[in-house]
């Protein structure tokens, strides 16, 4: 069982969208510091120790150091998953923030939105929350495709103060 320290170092971890978005580009293919500084256009010191703030937390792991092209020791990193299980309260700022960092210059035909609103009781909106989150387990839970493209999806979900 976790420690309170523990929890609280992995929220402080999950605090940022950068290192949100270094989780995500670790998911499906191990990226070097490098490799993710240059992506996130990050300088490689900051990038750093936002990687090793994800690696004492256990969102990260290092795999097997190799060579790069100048023949320097590179290691690549990847994410564990841990994110998925661990709970955020008070995430949805971090969150939004880090969508809107990862569709910042999309082209609009580049993303599917949908909107919706209805009045549910709370026995139906519970409902219709477990099943979504189904869904989402799910996929989270199955492997990448191996001829697959990344893709990422947020789902917000608020109850409407203004339409009473």
């Amino acid at each position: 069982m976790d420690s309170n320290e523990d929890l609280q170092a992995r929220g402080r971890a999950l605090s940022s969208p950068v290192r949100l978005r270094i989780l995500r580009l670790c998911l499906h293919k191990p990226r070097t510091n490098k490799e993710i500084a240059e992506t996130l256009e990050l300088n490689p010191a900051t990038s750093l120790h936002h990687v090793r703030t994800l690696l004492s937390t256990g969102f990260l792991a290092a795999d097997d150091a190799r060579t790069g092209n100048r023949g320097a020791k590179e290691i690549p990193y990847r994410a564990t998953g841990l994110s998925w299980h661990t709970r955020m309260p008070q995430s949805a700022p971090v969150l939004v923030e880090t969508f809107l960092q990862e569709i910042e210059g999309l082209q609009p035909s580049e993303i599917d939105v949908w909107r919706l609103g209805v009045r549910l009781n709370d026995e139906h909106r519970a409902e219709m929350m477990g099943r979504i989150r189904e869904v989402f387990e799910d996929y989270a839970q199955r492997g990448p495709d191996p001829d697959g493209t990344a893709t990422s999806i947020l789902l917000a979900h608020h109850l409407d103060r203004t339409a009473d």
